[in-house]
């Protein structure tokens, strides 16, 4: 186990700056996670941790051993920084078996026979391949190549693991058996894991911490999955952990309003203190808001709720998805399938209402890819 530092470091190919002035802290033992759209420099971030980018500015420590330093110019090259790398394509090599492609790093590390030997059988035992040891690639299925990949880097290095997207390739049931499957290895081993990804369902299911990047490069919040879901810096950060409603309302006369060019339609919550504008945005997740039938008199909702017009219905198997048009806002409701049978579903051109738990409000909307 080892920990990780990049200090201010910048990455430039040619005179583009892929990565500019970043610093990071990945505590020993832990799984941390680069998330944010592509392209933002997460890849860049592995690869000079790698040694397969060179700095142009800043350092970079594995435990207690500087790898690289422009200002001190410290190179050490990928080979002998004891680092393991999991790409998106695996780079499983396909003319040798699972047993000679795990056995490949320690070969290179000229590690004495019987105990590379013993070091594959214990980590294809990890991951769960050790009966397919004499197959070739070809005779596995795409989690089964995805796995001697990881069993190759645990073999590479047992203090730091880099996985760039690792799971993409993967249909969505082997992407929802591997993650579990890296957390578990990761517990087991203890390694310091570094994961890239775009995705947030991987990355809150695996993550110790993540942290979350814009388009520009910077680390815009750093956290635990809790902490981040539960207290989002801003809208960039609450946008890109999940599916969210971004609600377009107004202060008039002290009370607040769905933006709409026609008509004043009631936002019936508390007016949030220290927004700087009067108009703003009240963001919320889709699985927030319960539906009920509209008033047959056109009125308010029971308790004041928001009244809106079902415009499209999906059904998703586990869970129906709503489209409400709230005047000239469009509601994006999602309502657990079982839920939704016992109280009766919704059909395009139903009145309802709306009931929204959990607001948070914004000054304003970041855009995430």
């Amino acid at each position: 186990m080892a920990e990780v530092r990049l200090d201010r470091i910048t990455v430039q190919y040619g005179k583009k700056t892929a990565i500019g002035d970043f610093s990071l802290h990945v505590r020993d033992g832990e799984c941390l996670t680069l998330l944010g759209p592509s392209p933002c420099g997460k890849t860049t971030v592995l690869r000079a941790i790698a040694g397969l980018a060179k700095l142009a500015g800043g350092d970079v420590t594995i435990g207690s051993r500087v790898v690289a330093s422009k200002d001190r110019r410290i190179f050490i090259p990928p080979e002998k920084r004891n680092v393991g790398v999991v790409f998106q394509d695996y780079a499983v090599w396909p003319h040798m078996t699972v047993e000679a492609n795990v056995l490949y790093p320690l070969k290179k590390r000229k590690v004495p026979r019987e105990e590379a030997k013993e070091q594959v059988s214990d980590v294809l035992r990890q991951v769960r391949m050790a009966d397919y040891a004499a197959r070739m690639p070809f005779q596995l299925s795409g989690g089964q190549q995805q796995r001697v990949a990881l069993a190759r880097a645990l073999v590479a290095s047992q203090d730091v693991v880099l996985l760039d997207e690792p799971l993409t390739n993967l249909d969505a049931n082997l992407r929802e058996e591997m993650r579990f499957e890296i957390k578990r290895l990761q517990n087991e081993t203890g390694v310091t894991v570094i994961y890239v990804t775009h995705d947030q369902d991987i990355a809150l299911v695996i993550s110790d911490r993540i942290a979350v990047m814009d388009k520009t490069g910077s680390v815009r919040q750093l956290g635990t999955p809790e902490e981040l879901s539960r207290n989002p810096v801003d809208s960039f950060v609450y946008r890109f952990l999940g599916l969210s409603n971004f609600i377009a309302v107004e202060i008039v006369d002290g009370e607040m309003h769905v933006r709409d060019g026609s008509e004043r339609i009631p936002f019936p919550y508390p007016v949030p203190s220290g927004m700087g504008s009067t108009s703003f945005y009240a963001a919320c997740r889709p699985m927030d808001i319960a539906l009920a039938r509209a008033a047959t008199d056109g009125g308010a909702g029971a308790g004041g709720a928001l009244r809106g017009l079902v415009t499209r219905v999906i059904y998703l198997g586990n869970i129906y998805e709503y489209r409400v048009q709230v005047g000239d806002s469009e509601i994006r409701v999602q309502q657990d399938s079982y839920e939704a049978f016992r109280n009766g579903t919704f059909r395009e051109g139903d009145a309802c209402t709306l009931s929204i738990k959990n607001i948070r409000y914004y000054e304003d909307v970041e855009e995430v890819s």
